[in-house]
């Protein structure tokens, strides 16, 4: 495991930045405006590696934090509902030096990405999202029952048991997952985010986006206005949506209807053969997708 992270320190540079009051650790790579990358579950900010290369040399300044909980970032106290989430974007633009940015998320990524857009969209000038779709999957997880079968373990993330059941064997419970919901593996990224959820106090951090989620009591009252326009609002960003079309962990026919959800435009795009690390999977067609929405290329 310390050969994958040398690799990406000798390719990325590391920083810390404290934002919305705990510290964060990142990846960086590039100069220019703020390309902010922020990764999902099982994941880290390490997934993004071909994106924080690619677009590093088309000028811009790549940042991947760690997110909440998530070391090297802190595991703070209190809750992790998406309003505290999507906080932690807005604040770690500023941290960072900036008045706004381009924001790219992939799984929660993507949550935390409209949530930020939502509660400030001055301060984010494009946003890209990846397989979790805005507004259809809320709906979905309350009448699809496609979509329940496929987010069983959300619903299993709520059980005491779930922390112990997946740290067993090695966490074989995240080579299935990641497995069932995607075309090919990407082995050393599982390892690298395994490593990750491994350190103390990470694992019970990550799930508490999925506790905090579905329990309203976990919530914290000073966030309650701003959490309820986040379960109302609508994205008025000029976004970009991507999915593979082999996706088993938000099915494909969740973009249907979901450009009611967006007010300033948005560009729905399903990539052949890619499953739901599709940034991992076709790395090269979602970059020159994402290029073409940014730069014309």
């Amino acid at each position: 495991m310390r050969l994958i992270k040398e690799e990406v320190m000798a390719t990325f540079s590391t920083g810390r930045v404290t934002a919305n009051g705990i510290s964060f650790g990142y990846f960086e790579k590039g100069q220019g405006p703020l390309l902010l990358c922020l990764h999902g579950f099982p994941d880290t900010p390490r997934s993004f590696h071909y994106q924080i290369d690619y677009f590093s040399k088309r000028g811009y300044h790549v940042v991947a934090p760690f997110l909440r909980g998530y070391a090297p970032t802190e595991i703070a106290e209190g809750s992790y509902q998406t309003a505290v989430l999507g906080e932690d974007a807005l604040e770690l633009i500023g941290a960072l030096g900036y008045k706004d940015a381009v924001v790219w998320g992939h799984d929660w990524g993507a949550t935390i990405a409209n949530s930020a857009a939502i509660l400030d969209p001055g301060k984010i000038n494009a946003l890209i999202t990846m397989a979790i779709p805005f507004g259809t999957m809320k709906r979905a997880l309350l009448s699809n029952y496609e979509q329940q079968r496929r987010s069983w373990y959300i619903f299993f993330f709520q059980l005491p048991i779930a922390e112990l059941a997946v740290s067993l064997d090695n966490m074989v419970f995240l080579d299935r997952l990641w497995k069932d919901w995607s075309v090919t593996v990407a082995q050393e990224e599982l390892d690298f985010a395994k490593e990750t959820l491994r350190q103390p106090g990470v694992l019970s951090a990550a799930l508490k986006y999925y506790r905090h989620m579905m329990s309203p009591s976990t919530r914290d009252p000073a966030f309650s206005e701003k959490q309820k326009s986040l379960e109302t609002g609508k994205v008025p960003v000029k976004s970009l949506y991507l999915h593979g079309a082999q996706d088993a962990c938000a099915g494909v026919e969740l973009l249907d209807g979901m450009e009611d959800y967006f007010t300033a435009g948005l560009e729905k795009v399903v990539i052949p053969g890619a499953g739901h690390f599709l940034h991992l999977e076709k790395p090269s067609e979602v970059n020159q997708i994402v290029a073409r929405f940014l730069l014309g290329e």
